[in-house]
């Protein structure tokens, strides 16, 4: 596996063991509990890399499969099911993932920056 040394992957957290080498893990990026990472696909007998960018939050019982890539800075819902490549910069939730919001900013372990959110 390929974890950035300022990634945190929190207990209760599954990386696949199947097919370690497949699973990649960004700077400052952030695994809540139950979170779970595929790197293969048993019923096509699949092994392939899984990437997770810089900055990324993946929320509790998450779950990313085998082969797909999120891009920098992304938040992952608690619950979702990621089954294709996320881009850069949003929010993705739901069965199957799909983008709530685009065009966000996030700092360390993918927490949203609010410094340029206008106050009201």
């Amino acid at each position: 596996m390929k974890i950035s040394r300022s990634a945190r992957v929190s207990w209760g957290t599954k990386l696949d063991k199947t097919y370690p080498k497949g699973i990649h893990i960004g700077e400052e990026s952030y695994l809540a509990s139950g979170a779970i990472v595929f790197s293969h696909d048993f019923t096509r007998r699949l092994h392939s890399h899984t990437y997770i960018g810089k900055r990324c939050f993946i929320g509790a019982n998450a779950i990313i499969m085998c082969g797909v890539k999120i891009g920098d800075e992304v938040v992952v819902g608690s619950g979702a099911i990621v089954t294709k490549d996320i881009p850069s910069n949003c929010i993705v939730a739901g069965n199957p993932a799909r983008i709530i919001r685009e065009g966000i900013r996030t700092v360390k372990f993918g927490q949203i920056d609010t410094s340029n959110v206008l106050k009201e």
